[in-house]
C-alpha cells in the first residue's frame, strides 16, 4: 500500500509517517522506483505508535515499546517498567499543575478586578508578594 493508504489505515498524517521513517521507527521497503511500499505490519506498527503517542509516551519510549512488542521473547517486566516510569512523570506533572491551579486561584480571588491600579496578580508575578 502507498503512504496515503497507510495514513488512512493508521489515522496518522503522511508527514508523521515520513518522520517516523526518518527516525527509524518504521522501515517500509521501497520499490525500484523509490516509492515506499507499506506492508500490513507497517500499518499495524503505525497504529501502535499512534496509540502510544496518544498516551503521551515519548518517541524513545515508543521505540522501546515497539521493539518489545515485536520481541516475542520479551519480559513483560520491561514493558511495565517503561509504563511505570511514564506514569510517574505524568503524576509529577499533575502535581505541578495542581499547585499552579491553587496559586492562580488564590491570586484571582485576591484581585479586586476593578478600576484601581493595585493588583496582587501583577505583584506576585513581579516577585513583590
Amino acid at each position: 500500500m502507498n503512504i496515503g493508504e497507510v495514513a488512512e489505515r493508521s489515522h496518522l498524517p503522511a508527514k508523521t509517517i515520513r518522520y517516523y521513517e526518518e527516525i527509524g521507527l518504521i522501515k517500509p521497503p521501497r520499490d525500484e522506483n523509490g516509492y515506499r511500499r507499506f506492508r500490513e505490519e507497517d500499518a499495524h506498527s503505525l497504529r501502535f505508535l499512534a496509540r502510544a503517542r496518544s498516551l503521551g509516551f515519548s518517541i524513545e519510549d515508543c521505540r522501546a515499546l515497539l521493539s518489545l512488542y515485536h520481541d516475542r521473547g520479551r519480559a513483560s517486566a520491561d514493558v511495565r517498567r517503561i509504563a511505570q516510569e511514564h506514569l510517574t512523570r505524568i503524576e509529577a506533572k499533575i502535581g505541578a499543575l495542581q499547585s499552579m491551579q491553587t496559586t492562580l486561584r488564590h491570586l484571582v480571588e485576591t484581585c479586586h478586578g476593578d478600576n484601581r491600579p493595585g493588583c496582587p496578580i501583577l505583584d506576585d508575578l513581579a516577585g513583590l508578594e
